[in-house]
């Protein structure tokens, strides 16, 4: 039978001021391993440290715009536009007029992969 995720788990945000993430589907919140669904509220300013994670993350704006910083340059996503970071590749996620957004990754999301530029 489906199994209905009645609310998500607030897991804390790394980066330059706070950002709210639900994780609907992970580690966290259902004990998923090979997939996370995250729901984010990042504000304006919002900066993450630099990343060369162990996992493709897929993310859906719904409201505002992130700012992907790669080697090759930067995206911005606007509302209703998705963007593809493949496992391995450096990003670095922004909101500099604040965001909301859904982001997936496979396998889910974990500290011990991310792999975060050191600060």
């Amino acid at each position: 039978m489906p199994k209905l995720i009645g609310s998500p788990t607030v897991v804390e945000a790394v980066g330059t001021r706070p950002k709210r993430i639900e994780e609907f589907v992970g580690r966290v919140n259902t004990g998923t391993e090979s997939a996370s669904v995250a729901f984010m509220r990042s504000p304006p300013g919002w900066v993450e440290p630099g990343q060369k994670p162990e996992f493709d993350e897929y993310t859906l704006v719904i409201k505002g715009a992130l700012q992907v910083r790669s080697e090759e340059g930067v995206l911005v996503v606007k509302p209703g536009q998705a963007v593809i970071a493949e496992a391995g590749e450096w990003v670095q996620y922004s909101t500099p007029a604040g965001a909301e957004y859904v982001a997936v990754c496979v396998p889910a999301f974990s500290p011990e992969t991310v792999h975060r530029d050191e600060e």
